[in-house]
């Protein structure tokens, strides 16, 4: 590929994004991203006197009947907004099917929020992480800092090897680096070694963070195809399997079922909300879906 493709290549996937995405994510949440982008710890910053052309859905009906006059909730997005996308690049995010790799659906997710969150004037960063952190990005606004982050992504190499994955170093990676409260994305298959909990839980207490689980979903039930050769994305290790023998196809799906209800829980207990966006989801159906879900309970706190 030659240097001017690899200069076209970011603008033309930002340009699909924003025709394919974007622009339905408008018509669907009709502008108002509050309920994806803040949820309890970043979003609520002051009350003010309501003006004529303040809208009556942020009027705090608790305060306005104590002070005997209309007063509204005044959000961060009021404000500027730092964002950061802390990117789990390991062997895994490769994995995936005909439709998509983890790796895709990770860099349409990333330049669909940063330009989202930019076009509104926020900041965005990432810190990339490999078999260690391999780039920080510092927070920047506008359009050219989305087009970096896409072209950084594109060329950040695939690794073939690696011992399993270790979230610890890159959430620890976001306590070091991100001083000022922000809203922080932190976007895994979270296929890894335990012992990243309490890294998340210190994490969530200075900011506001949304998990971002990608999966596949060849890597929760596996199709009856006969003997065939199965790699551990993370070690390269290899074993043969009969994927004839439903004993071993619903140990599989057990397995896959009881480290997702472990996953849960994590995210439960450190209080992150989480996304678990599949390769064959559809972007805005999932984000829009998203939304939905921190709106119920945002409203039901």
């Amino acid at each position: 590929m030659n240097s001017a493709t690899n200069t076209q290549l970011p603008e033309r996937i930002l340009q699909r994004l924003d025709w394919q995405v974007i622009r339905r994510l408008d018509g669907l949440l009709q502008g108002d991203y509050r309920s994806l982008f803040y949820g309890y710890g970043i979003d609520f910053a002051d009350l003010r006197e309501y003006q004529p052309e303040d809208d009556i859905r942020y009027i705090d009906w608790n305060v306005t009947a104590r002070m005997d006059h209309p007063y509204v909730r005044k959000y961060m997005e009021d404000r500027e907004v730092t964002a950061w996308f802390l990117l789990d690049l390991s062997p895994s995010i490769d994995f995936g099917g005909e439709q998509a790799l983890k790796r895709t659906v990770l860099i349409d997710f990333v330049a669909t929020l940063a330009r989202l969150l930019t076009r509104h004037g926020n900041r965005v960063g990432a810190i990339f992480y490999g078999s260690k952190i391999e780039r920080i990005i510092p927070p920047r606004g506008g359009r050219l800092q989305v087009l970096r982050l896409i072209n950084d992504l594109l060329k950040q190499p695939s690794l073939t090897r690696a011992p399993l994955t270790n979230l610890a170093p890159l959430i620890g990676g976001g306590l070091h680096t991100i001083k000022q409260r922000s809203l922080v994305f932190l976007i895994s298959d979270f296929i890894a070694e335990p012992g990243w909990e309490r890294s998340l839980s210190l994490l969530n207490q200075r900011h506001e963070v949304l998990a971002i689980r990608l999966w596949d979903p060849r890597e929760v039930e596996i199709p009856d195809i006969g003997l065939v050769i199965m790699e551990d994305s993370e070690t390269g290790e290899q074993i043969y399997v009969d994927t004839h023998d439903r004993r071993f196809r619903s140990r599989f799906a057990e397995a896959a079922r009881q480290r997702e209800a472990e996953l849960e829980a994590t995210f439960k207990r450190t209080g992150v909300a989480q996304l678990a966006l599949s390769t064959e989801d559809d972007l805005v159906a999932a984000i829009v879906r998203f939304a939905a879900v921190r709106q119920r309970l945002r409203r039901s706190s």
